[in-house]
């Protein structure tokens, strides 16, 4: 459809499609498609690419009209649900020591820095600065490469898992196999999880969360671990930002005379 033909109306029926579009639970071609009713916040999160694209092109129409396009994608408010999985340092432990051989570097990782799974799978030797000890993650959500200073502890782990590879070698890979993939860390952490006697919702992503966690309880600045997480400060504040209020009434409590 020509952008000057679109009106409220055709975007409004996109989005109940895409409401009406089952998620994929797994995306493995060789097995059997399991899929889920798509949640209100993956579609805040789908919306997102079309909105931007529009708003690059198109002027908001007034309010309550066909020519406000922009009112059929406004995002769901209190979709994003509070994540509550959390792993303390024991159950990574028990988590890492599940892991086969092939895996346990990049859970590692994963244990390490609070990234996503896919910037860990992204990141290549040349990425890593051994002498000033410092992290280019340059593939991640957010799109912008950024640089993160690391301690001796993980710099020694990232010096060793690059020792011997080409600068364009992924620092962690499967082997034999290629770069690690959402697939196959996936039914890796997913068997970790079971051996480990872990809870069953735990994923990759639940071993981010519980880095993030553990930063914001250690009294980082929240625009810190933003920064290093590649994420806003408003989801950090809207997922994390009830660990701040319980430091904060500790805090005041012991001004008590």
């Amino acid at each position: 459809m020509k952008l000057d033909k679109l009106r409220r109306n055709h975007l409004v029926s996109w989005r109940r499609r895409l409401e009406d579009t089952p998620a994929l639970l797994t995306r493995n071609k060789r097995g059997e498609k399991r899929t889920k009713p798509r949640a209100p916040s993956t579609v805040n999160r789908d919306m997102v690419p079309l909105r931007a694209a529009l708003a690059q092109l198109l002027s908001p129409g007034k309010p309550n009209t066909e020519a406000a396009w922009q009112e059929a994608l406004k995002p769901l408010k209190g979709a994003d649900k509070r994540r509550t999985l959390y792993l303390d340092r024991e159950e990574r432990r028990r988590l890492l020591a599940a892991c086969d051989d092939e895996a346990k570097p990049f859970v590692h990782a994963l244990c390490l820095l609070p990234l996503r799974p896919g910037a860990v799978a992204g990141l290549t030797v040349k990425d890593f600065e051994t002498r000033t000890r410092s992290l280019t993650i340059g593939k991640d959500k957010n799109g912008r490469p950024r640089h993160i200073g690391l301690p001796p502890a993980a710099a020694e782990f990232l010096a060793a898992q690059a020792k011997g590879k080409s600068p364009d070698d992924p620092i962690f890979n499967r082997l034999n196999e290629g770069p690690w993939n959402k697939d196959s860390w996936k039914i890796t952490v997913k068997r970790a999880v079971l051996a480990a006697d872990l809870p069953t919702t735990a994923t990759a992503y639940t071993l981010r969360h519980s880095v993030i966690t553990d930063l914001i309880r250690a009294g980082l600045p929240i625009l810190t671990v933003a920064q290093l997480s590649g994420t806003s400060v408003v989801m950090i504040e809207n997922h994390y930002g009830h660990l701040v209020g319980d430091d904060s009434e500790r805090a005041l409590a012991t001004l008590a005379l």
